[in-house]
């Protein structure tokens, strides 16, 4: 006999469309189906895939994810993760976690939300591995972030958007009335100390809030904006998996990544908490 969907994604059944026709689904022992006919296995691991069309090709290959869930691990980035709990709406009962990849800021967010329920969204099926298995209350779902989100109008209370790319069109339509967006992004100091020290690093564009901004004004407003900012002193090794957990592992030689020293690198992100118009 089949083991049940995990309830985590049973959970949000009611709220999740098929990615072809956008009917509702429905769950048939692992399995979930919509009426036109088309049917969407979960794998083994927990997770749904909904994506549609050829494999996904970007998000973390399994040494990335590998990498991310043990830099993740150390506790490196719990300050990150205090801040977003802290800034995040205590009132938010469906979390919507996109390009979440392992899962970590939406299980954080989840124990100091104890009524809320969280999906996290990657297309790294690697990442989901771990992201289904990250907190009880929290499932794993793949679909493309620059698509129609396989989600109802109106399914989220809170969508989660963590060094992830953005579709502001697709967080308004899914969000509540009176729902937030939560975006975290590296300012141009992060990692400072790693990028002028590995070449082939990938660089941070300058004009990043500025675009954010063109992005989410004529949908959201800003209600809190806060720096989380600190120096983080990492061995060699956190220092490998801190590269490696990053689109710059597809552009850094092996030899550089094991060349790198014990040191100290500075932590600098933005966090901002916007409410839909």
């Amino acid at each position: 006999m089949s083991r049940p969907a995990p309830a985590a994604l049973t959970s949000w059944l009611e709220a999740l469309e098929c990615p072809h026709c956008h009917h509702p689904l429905r769950s048939r022992e692992r399995t979930l189906h919509c009426p036109s006919g088309h049917s969407f296995d979960l794998a083994r691991a927990g997770y749904v895939s909904l994506l549609t069309g050829a494999p996904a090709t970007s998000g973390d290959d399994d040494a990335m994810a590998r990498a991310r869930e043990g830099f993740l691990a150390t506790g490196a980035y719990a300050p990150l993760r205090a801040a977003i709990g802290d800034l995040a709406p205590h009132t938010a009962g469906r979390v919507l976690d996109i390009g979440g990849g392992t899962g970590y800021y939406l299980a954080g967010l989840l124990d100091e939300l104890p009524q809320a329920r969280g999906l996290g969204v990657d297309t790294s099926v690697r990442a989901l591995r771990f992201a289904a298995r990250a907190h009880q209350r929290a499932a794993a779902a793949a679909w493309d972030v620059f698509t129609r989100f396989p989600l109802a109008d109106g399914a989220a209370d809170l969508v989660l958007n963590v060094f992830a790319p953005r579709n502001p069109s697709e967080f308004a339509r899914v969000l509540a009335p009176g729902g937030h967006l939560l975006v975290v992004r590296p300012t141009t100091d992060h990692l400072t100390e790693l990028r002028d020290a590995v070449p082939g690093m990938v660089g941070l564009d300058p004009r990043k809030e500025e675009r954010l901004h063109e992005a989410l004004d004529p949908l959201f407003t800003t209600e809190e904006v806060r720096e989380v900012r600190f120096p983080l002193a990492v061995s060699a090794a956190a220092a490998r998996d801190l590269v490696a957990m990053t689109p710059s592992a597809r552009h850094v030689a092996p030899e550089t990544l094991e060349a790198l020293p014990d040191g100290t690198v500075t932590v600098s992100v933005l966090v901002s908490l916007h409410r839909r118009r």
